[in-house]
């Protein structure tokens, strides 16, 4: 399985998960980030590296990291079996391999049947899965890949002292929306904006409930200035990035809203469908620095 990349029509609010077990059971990823399935290798180990990093190997053009996800997920990395798999990802700009055990299917679903894990199981912080699925019957745990990726190297995530190397900034009142799931990553954004001068912001959990705030103030005369702006992440539960964008840009009151798509999927295609459903710009995760320089750039000129 050379090529996983399964074009779904853009804006539909809907997710194809690779399935694929550890220690017999279900876990799943956006196929979108999944760059190629192949047997697992000899690698080449990395001194004083993270522990459920195994090390290094390069298959053809690429040097990957390989980590195992069964160590860092159950701290028991088992024996090593040559029927082993290695899912070689891509996303905010890394290729990265995971070894997992089997890869069992691909299925299509609505993130509106995608649950965000209760706070009871993760002490009311993110844990490692982004959400639980019902793919056939069966219940899937659909892995927070870049969280994962952010805990073994913390400085391939947002790193808030970009903002520092903009310079001085001068305080905007601009009412900017964001739609992020993720408690960490939406800590990183605001602490990141605050300091680059956004104070007025205003946080929602995914699509659906930032679409709800801004249908219910459609008809207001001051619409723009209690949404000045939104920038969204693709993957999330009940309602994605991508549906969220093309039901804002269908709207007639609400279209001239600029909108930046945030999130670790940025690619060549990825591109093509936030363009195609009208977001103004998109960004890598990483790129909190370019995403304020763009959020300047978009509010100076009224987002067109």
């Amino acid at each position: 399985m050379a090529d996983t990349e399964i074009l779904l029509e853009s804006g539909t609010n809907e997710i194809e998960i690779m399935q694929f077990t550890i220690f017999g059971e279900l876990y799943g990823i956006n196929v979108a980030k999944v760059r190629e399935i192949m047997m697992a290798d000899k690698v080449k180990p990395v001194p004083h590296s993270h522990g459920a990093v195994e090390g290094i190997f390069k298959p053809r053009d690429i040097l990957l990291t390989v980590i195992n996800l069964p160590k860092y997920l159950t701290g028991d990395s088992g024996d090593k079996n040559e029927r082993d798999l290695f899912i070689v990802t891509n996303f905010n700009k890394m290729h990265i391999a995971f070894r997992v055990h089997t890869v069992v299917g691909i299925s299509r679903i609505s993130w509106e049947d995608i649950q965000k894990p209760d706070k009871t199981l993760t002490n009311g912080e993110d844990g490692v899965a982004t959400g639980i699925a019902q793919c056939g019957g069966q219940l899937v745990t659909i892995l927070d890949f870049e969280k994962i990726v952010a805990e073994i190297a913390p400085e391939t995530s947002i790193q808030v002292d970009e903002i520092d190397r903009l310079g001085d900034r001068i305080p905007r009142d601009n009412r900017i929306i964001l739609a992020e799931d993720s408690i960490l990553l939406t800590k990183m954004i605001k602490d990141s904006l605050f300091r680059a001068g956004y104070s007025n912001l205003m946080n929602f959990n995914n699509g659906k409930e930032a679409w709800d705030y801004l249908s219910s103030i459609r008809n207001e005369p001051d619409f723009y200035k209690r949404a000045a702006l939104l920038i969204t992440d693709i993957e999330m539960p009940e309602m994605d990035g991508h549906r969220l964008t093309k039901l804002v840009k269908d709207d007639e009151k609400m279209k001239r809203m600029p909108i930046i798509i945030f999130s670790s999927l940025i690619n060549e295609e990825m591109r093509i469908k936030g363009k195609q459903l009208g977001a103004n710009e998109q960004l890598s995760k990483p790129e909190i620095g370019r995403l304020v320089e763009v959020m300047d750039e978009l509010l100076d000129r009224g987002g067109e």
